[in-house]
Order: structure tokens, then sequence, then C-alpha cells
């Protein structure tokens, strides 16, 4: 059985306990208790969450309470956690199988120094602030989750449901994963590598119009995507749909167009076995090349490294 331990402070943000529900199904799928939960704190007692709802915790004892620690985050990841929190988690570290930053959890982790050296993420909020506060920290701010050794640390929110996922899949293999994601209606699992931002959500176009000619190139990435057949999709002239596109979106169409390429093409490479040569053509580049080019100048890598960062990573 592997137990594990959240470790909850004062004004936790609950969303980090919905990561208790991946564990809850892992056992139920698995059909016997493969993992057991707990909720610690330094003194134990109830705690409260930034929301205003109380939970029980038992008390922060020796190491060695727990194989995998699970640290909470806050809404107020600036402010320093106390001494006592600090010492606990230096404390545990070296006696678990694994350690985990959920969300803003990471700046625990990090002000305790178990991230020296180390490459982590935490929510896209913060991360500037994270990698500003702690220089010897490789912060990867476009990241769901990132494992490094023994320490996980996840994006914002929902992300800690992927990074709970890939540890049950690390755990009791991907079959089972699959499973418990299907019945918990997660419409994908996403790998560790994929990026915190959508770029139709990064657009955020002010009109419905504009959001349409969006939602189709999105849908018909394979075809050429002309500024006038966009503009003819949406009933205006090339010159009044470029203008309203750019001043809405602060992009030009063609821009626009083949940032929703690049994501869509990234998706391809990290959950799917296709060649870059059938994900080129799909996404809608010239061809492999073409779109290498594209990979190096949004990236800074080229699709083969993707690849290979989401295998690793799962």
């Amino acid at each position: 059985m592997h137990r594990v331990g959240y470790l909850i402070t004062e004004g936790f943000q609950v969303m980090s306990l919905a990561t208790q529900t991946v564990f809850e199904f892992a056992n139920l799928v698995a059909g016997e208790e493969v993992y057991r939960i707990q909720n610690y704190s330094i003194g134990g007692g109830t705690v409260r969450s930034s929301l205003g709802m109380h939970i029980d915790t038992l008390p922060l004892g020796a190491p060695g309470l727990a194989d995998s620690w699970m640290v909470t985050g806050t809404l107020t990841p600036l402010t320093p956690p106390s001494d006592d929190v600090l010492k606990s988690v230096r404390g545990f570290v070296d006696g678990a199988r694994r350690t985990a930053g959920l969300c803003t959890g990471t700046f625990v982790l990090a002000q305790a120094g178990v991230l020296e050296g180390r490459r982590a993420t935490t929510h896209w909020a913060y991360a500037k602030a994270l990698q500003r506060m702690h220089p010897r920290i490789t912060v990867e701010d476009d990241r769901i989750f990132i494992v490094d050794g023994p320490v996980w640390t996840s994006a914002g929110m929902t992300a800690a449901l992927d990074m709970a996922l890939a540890m049950v899949e690390k755990d009791l293999g991907a079959e089972l994963a699959r499973s418990i994601a299907h019945k918990l209606v997660m419409h994908q699992r996403r790998s560790g590598g994929q990026s915190q931002h959508s770029e139709l959500l990064s657009l955020a176009p002010k009109s419905d119009r504009i959001q349409s000619a969006l939602d189709y190139a999105r849908k018909h990435l394979n075809r050429p995507l002309s500024v006038e057949e966009l503009a003819d999709v949406v009933h205006l002239s090339p010159r009044q749909f470029t203008r309203v596109f750019t001043a809405e979106t602060g992009q030009s169409p063609a821009k626009a167009v083949e940032s929703l390429r690049l994501e869509a093409a990234r998706l391809m490479i990290e959950q799917s076995r296709h060649s870059l040569d059938t994900v080129a053509r799909e996404t809608g580049f010239r061809d492999r090349r073409h779109m290498r080019e594209v990979f190096m100048r949004g990236f800074g890598v080229p699709p083969q490294a993707v690849r290979r960062d989401a295998r690793r990573v799962m």
C-alpha cells in the first residue's frame, strides 16, 4: 500500500485536494486499497481554506508518515510559510519516494531548498516571481507538470490532476490510468510537456464574428486558410476582416493561424505516434522542414525534442 500525505497550511486552495479523487478512483478501479490518503498540518486539528471551509488534519510528526507527499498551494504564495513548515518539508523529502508541489505549493518546496538546481513549474501567473526569487531553479512556465527525479511540480489548478494521474500511471500502469481518466470524465490525459496556455484563449477576440473565424481556422488547419477564405466565412471583405481581426486580437490573421497550427502540431506530436511528415500535413505546414522552422521560432526547440520530452515525462 502506498501512503499519500497532504501537507495543508492555513489558507490552502481547495482545488489542491481535488487530486485526492485520482487516488480514490485508483483504489476503486484496482479493487483494493492501493493508496491510503491522509491530511496533515503542523499541529493537527482544523485548518481553514482560502474559501472559508475547514478540514480536519492529523499532526505532522516524524518523517516516514507517507511515501508520497503532496504540498498544497495557497492564493498568497509570495508570503513565506512558517519556519515549522519549511523544516517539516526538509525533513520528509529525503525519506519519501516522491514529493510534489501542487500549483503554488511549488513555492513551499522552493523556499525549503528542495528545488535548488532542479527544473520546476507552477501557476503561470506566479512563474516569473518564482524564478526571480529563486534563480537557482530552472522555472519552465509553460509546462503542465515537471518530474525532476523524486520531485514533482505542477502548473495551476487542473494541471495537478494530470500530475496525479501521471503518478498513478507510473505506479500502476497506463491501462489503469486510462480507466481512471475515463471515469473522471477527463477529456484528455495531458503529458507534462504540454503547454499551460491555449492559443484560442490567449487571442481572446471581443466579437463573435472573429471568434467564429478562429473556430473555423482551428477546424480546417489542413487547408491554406487565406485571409480571403476567413473573411468570406464571416461575411467581411478581406481588408475589413484584417483590420477588425488585428484590432481585436493584436495579431494579424496569418500570425494567428500560424500559432494555431503550432499548437495543434505540438499536441499531435505529444499525444500520437504519427510521423512528423503526417503531423505537418494535417496541421497545414508546407512540409516537415517548414514545421521545424516554425517550432524553432516559437519554442526554441525542434519537433523531435518535443516528442522526446513528452515520452520521457510519461
